[in-house]
């Protein structure tokens, strides 16, 4: 049966951010993801989490910040992330720093480092060991503190010349970087636009143990799974068919209303239980 996480950060935007964690839970959820918490203090998500029974299943690295202030407002400023940014090392180091800081705090085990977008006149090739590099140090002070660094594989059309576009090509980057807590994070909204083939890829990665986590959304419009050109009830056989444990978000904006919109998951987990 899949397990389901709400990414509060597209989920509920009618409420604020902080009162999304009790909608969640009354709508039946387990766990949840979040883009960038930065701009609250980690001990205010902790009460939201403990005070409503829920998990922290994903957060995301700050895209970019020297401090929290900034890493906080980054994405909004344009940031797509810096471990593939020449020069920005040192900037990289602060964020991840950051961002373990908030996992330890929330008991997140799960860290997305964004790659960041291609400069100018650059080939992406030559970017690679850098990123190789930045990406080996992030996994081995987040294995020191018990969690992993995930890579997501994004689309060229929401995120124009990401550095990091292809399921291959992400684990090309966890062979060259060889440690343990670097793994992959497989958003099918995302490899749908950029390759297809959804469930041979399900079927080659899987089971690899090397995927760490799983993100949902219709294609193209990026609603609710059940909106769109993919058929999601196989999706979501063939991942418990393969064996997967970890969480699968749901990472879409609802086309209206969240809680009415969830019918679908609730339609896969009836399916599931009757199996």
């Amino acid at each position: 049966m899949p397990q389901f996480c709400a990414n509060l950060s597209l989920m509920y935007s009618e409420l604020p951010l902080l009162d999304r964690f009790a909608a969640a839970a009354r709508d039946g959820f387990r766990a949840v993801e979040l883009h960038f918490p930065y701009a609250f203090d980690p001990g205010e998500i902790a009460a939201r989490l403990q005070n409503n029974g829920l998990q922290l299943a994903l957060l995301n690295a700050p895209a970019a910040g020297a401090d929290r202030a900034d890493m906080a407002c980054a994405w909004e400023r344009g940031a797509r992330g810096l471990a593939a940014q020449p020069g920005r090392e040192t900037e990289f180091r602060a964020g991840v720093l950051e961002a373990l800081r908030y996992a330890e705090r929330l008991r997140c085990p799960s860290i997305h480092v964004l790659c960041g977008t291609v400069p100018p006149d650059v080939e992406r090739e030559s970017l690679k060991a850098l990123c190789v590099g930045n990406l080996r140090w992030a996994a081995d002070q987040a294995g020191r503190a018990g969690c992993d660094i995930l890579i997501e594989p994004t689309n060229l059309r929401d995120v124009p010349r990401y550095f990091l576009n292809r399921q291959d090509h992400a684990h090309e980057l966890l062979d060259a970087a060889q440690v343990p807590h670097l793994k992959v994070l497989m958003d099918l909204y995302h490899c749908q636009l950029v390759e297809g083939d959804l469930h041979g890829k399900l079927q080659r990665y899987l089971p690899t143990g090397r995927v760490a986590h799983i993100q949902v959304a219709g294609v193209p419009a990026r609603n609710e799974p059940d909106r769109g050109e993919l058929h999601y009830p196989f999706l979501f056989d063939t991942i418990d068919a393969l064996g997967y444990k970890g969480w699968v978000g749901c990472e879409y904006r609802p086309a209206a209303d969240t809680s009415a919109g969830l019918a679908w998951r609730d339609r896969a987990l009836t399916a599931s239980a009757g199996r």
